[in-house]
């Protein structure tokens, strides 16, 4: 394919993945040596992403479910961006969630005793 050409990507043959995290499967749409990423996440009910930074803006649209935090929940058809630099534990609502995400650069994964000083625990 030229550089310049459109790259179609065809979701609904792709395969969901399973991610480093139980419940949390994926299909990549775009993954570029930079650290760009974009992809399709389907999170069970229960599932979570352990703490974790957002090294760049992380921008994330909910498809079907919800997506919440310590600071809220953001559901079906609704929009998310976080900051570079901010912080947080990501669970899947109730009934699970459907999302695309698009990253910058990958999250910076945390260990407890970090966020337990951050927090002042």
């Amino acid at each position: 394919m030229p550089d310049l050409a459109s790259h179609f990507v065809q979701c609904s043959e792709m395969e969901w993945e399973p991610s480093q995290f139980p419940g949390v499967d994926l299909k990549v749409l775009l993954r570029e040596p930079s650290g760009l990423f974009t992809a399709l996440f389907r999170w069970a009910p229960g599932s979570s992403l352990p703490y974790h930074e957002h090294v760049e803006i992380e921008q994330t649209y909910v498809l079907e479910g919800s997506l919440v935090d310590d600071e809220g929940e953001v559901t079906a058809g609704n929009y998310v961006y976080r900051p570079a630099g901010s912080r947080h534990v990501a669970r899947a609502g109730k009934n699970g969630a459907t999302i695309i995400a698009f990253f910058i650069k990958p999250n910076k994964f945390l260990g407890d005793n970090e966020r337990d000083l951050v927090s002042g625990s």
